[in-house]
């Protein structure tokens, strides 16, 4: 039965933002909604338009029979920009001073429309690239990761801190805490991430790299390959950071404990 255009272009756009980085091809389309290739590709060029003018991300055009289209999410700089300052005000209300200079980021990290808007931040960083897998660090960072991964459309793997018997052999190394000096233990399924993959390293807060630095050994023990390193804030940091290449949306940049007050601006994400 066939679809009128305006039903098409509805389900048609719907379909593409819930597989994102997926080709679909035009007779795939065809087929869904019982029309002609012709009808199809005029459908796609108005929702590659409108797409394009709202800022809602680039509708990719893949040339030949095995061809077809590819949604990529984007995130104009200006909504980013907009979203990172929302932040940076809630972020600096006192009563979210923790001891030890920590800032309490729970409540941020568990709402769906906040996680939405920094997955598709962090993923438009990385349009151009091939990534295979994003890693973080249970638990706080698992949230971000997830939503990360649902804007790639790639698996997110968790390295934690202590064994669970549920995953199996797992590959460990032993890392230098950068804000204690400690020397702790993470560890990763060998069944989590392949041989030679290309791997985002993404995580909720960040003071001396410590906890990054072991990821990144981690994902060397695993012959694969960092693309990149973004958190959602870091604090400033007295001695010598762990990862020196690294993207902050948020940067706790003064506390006071005493008087209970937080500062915090935007991150380096947006210099150039």
């Amino acid at each position: 039965m066939k679809v009128k255009r305006s039903e098409r272009l509805i389900d048609m756009t719907r379909y593409l933002l819930e597989r994102p980085h997926t080709l679909v091809s035009l007779t795939y389309f065809a087929n869904r909604y019982d029309s002609a290739k012709s009808s199809i590709s005029e459908d796609l060029t108005i929702v590659k338009k409108t797409f394009k003018e709202r800022k809602t991300g680039t509708l990719e055009t893949v040339p030949g029979a095995a061809g077809g289209v590819r949604y990529i999410p984007e995130i104009a700089k200006e909504e980013a920009k907009e979203f990172v300052d929302e932040m940076c005000e809630r972020l600096s209300e006192a009563n979210r001073l923790l001891p030890g200079g920590y800032v309490y980021l729970s409540d941020l990290l568990g709402h769906p429309q906040i996680l939405r808007q920094i997955g598709k931040i962090i993923a438009s960083q990385y349009l151009h690239e091939s990534i295979d897998a994003v890693m973080t660090v249970a638990t706080k960072g698992v949230p971000i990761a997830q939503a990360v991964s649902s804007y790639l459309n790639v698996p997110f793997v968790i390295v934690r801190r202590d064994s669970k018997i549920t995953e199996g052999s797992t590959v460990s190394i032993n890392y230098v805490s950068g804000s204690s000096e400690r020397v702790e233990k993470m560890e990763l399924s060998k069944r989590s991430l392949k041989r030679g993959s290309r791997v985002l390293i993404v995580d909720d807060f960040m003071k001396g790299g410590g906890t990054v630095n072991g990821m990144k050994s981690l994902i060397e023990e695993f012959e694969a390959e960092l693309v990149g390193v973004t958190v959602f804030a870091e604090s400033t940091f007295s001695g010598d950071r762990m990862i020196a290449d690294y993207t902050s949306l948020l940067c706790v940049d003064e506390v006071d404990i005493r008087d209970k007050t937080i500062y915090v601006k935007p991150g380096n994400y947006f210099k150039d």
